[in-house]
């Protein structure tokens, strides 16, 4: 979730059908600052339907992407506070967005309760609907990490504070516990402060992350990198962090990785690039630092990275608008049997993107999704699901 990367152009009038969304940013309402649960260590809550000690690292392992689904869950936006006269454009976005899913995976849909019945009518009968309250649609975010234990599946609280306190987070800062209660998975906790789309693995130990949105004071005040990279490993059971430097303060997240880089397979990297002749800015220059730390490191098992370039679309040939407007391609959804990737516009670039996840995950079908409105407000496809592991692979 970040801002654009565009010419020092001004943009051209949008549709008329289609206003020019707020940007995240313009519309936050903070409350305040970080409010970690300083716990140690990885701790099971019995609302999460276990009342013993955690499991220990090394039964744990945090799956890849392509893995077996049992579910994506999403979330309908609830707040006018947060999304004001575009709230029915984003809604319809998050609709169809889930119609597509459903057709290939159950999709369990959060509603705050009262708003059920109109999130009901709009994703058709494919989609559960589970009356759980929250604020926004960024169920990344909001829900918790999943990791396995041996055959079973457990939650890993992260303690969502609003992306450091920069938006209201009466219902998602509970959204994590409750949809875990709902469905029966244990709820592991621990002190660390962060988002699912802060991580991103290749389900053999390998993790990705920024520097910007962990290592900082509105999420992990005095905590430093390498406290923080211990207890990724100790919580989500990964052997080695691969740390990029990251966008502090330009956006609601810090810059998170799941807009910047991407696993397609253990051992190959999808990494966001500019559109040619962009002017430089902290966004691409935070790009070409994570392809040279990739250059220059290894994964968990000790093998060379390659790096897969995949272009943004031409900023003016874009249909949808908005300061913060998110056209990174690499904001893409694996599914069963499907990733779903924005369709922005430009027919060259969008064609361009589904070909290059074409042959990185061949035997799955490529399925573009128009997204401008969820787009407008920073955010992807990937933002606003978040996958619940099915069957663990061996």
């Amino acid at each position: 979730m970040r801002k654009r990367k565009h010419r020092p152009l001004p943009d051209p009038p949008p549709p008329a059908s289609w206003p020019s969304p707020p940007s995240r940013r313009t519309v936050l309402r903070s409350l305040g600052g970080a409010a970690a649960l300083a716990l140690g260590g990885v701790a099971c809550s019995p609302e999460g339907g276990s009342a013993s000690a955690g499991p220990s690292a090394t039964q744990r392992r945090l799956g890849a992407e392509w893995e077996s689904h049992a579910r994506t869950f999403m979330a309908w936006p609830a707040s006018k506070a947060i999304w004001g006269r575009y709230l029915p454009e984003v809604r319809r976005d998050i609709a169809g967005l889930a119609r597509a899913i459903a057709a290939y995976e159950p999709v369990v849909l959060l509603a705050r309760p009262g708003q059920e019945d109109a999130a009901r009518r709009a994703c058709g009968s494919a989609v559960e609907i589970a009356s759980i309250a929250v604020d926004d649609l960024w169920t990344r975010d909001t829900l918790p990490v999943f990791v396995a234990d041996g055959e079973r599946v457990r939650g890993v609280d992260f303690n969502f504070n609003g992306w450091g306190g920069k938006q209201a987070r009466r219902f998602d800062a509970r959204v994590a516990r409750r949809a875990l209660a709902e469905y029966g998975i244990p709820r592991d906790r621990t002190w660390v402060v962060a988002e699912g789309g802060s991580f991103e693995t290749d389900g053999r130990g390998t993790l990705m992350v920024t520097k910007s949105s962990l290592v900082n004071a509105n999420r992990n005040p005095g905590k430093s990198r390498r406290q923080i990279e211990d207890a990724l490993k100790e919580v989500l059971g990964v052997r080695k962090v691969i740390w990029f430097a990251g966008v502090r303060g330009e956006d609601i997240t810090d810059a998170h990785v799941d807009s910047m880089a991407r696993f397609a397979a253990p051992g190959v990297v999808l990494l966001d690039k500019a559109f040619p002749g962009s002017p430089a800015d902290s966004w691409s220059r935070a790009n070409e630092q994570a392809k040279s730390v990739l250059k220059d490191t290894t994964d968990a098992r000790g093998k060379p990275v390659e790096v897969i370039e995949l272009p943004q679309p031409d900023p003016y040939e874009i249909t949808g608008r908005g300061d913060a407007f998110l056209s990174s391609y690499v904001n893409f959804y694996v599914a069963n049997g499907a990733v779903f990737v924005p369709r922005f516009g430009d027919a060259k670039a969008d064609d361009r993107a589904r070909q290059i996840l074409r042959d990185h995950f061949p035997g799955r079908d490529i399925v573009p999704v128009k997204i401008d409105a969820i787009a407008s407000g920073g955010g992807g496809i990937h933002c606003a699901t978040h996958d619940q592991p099915g069957k663990p692979a061996g």
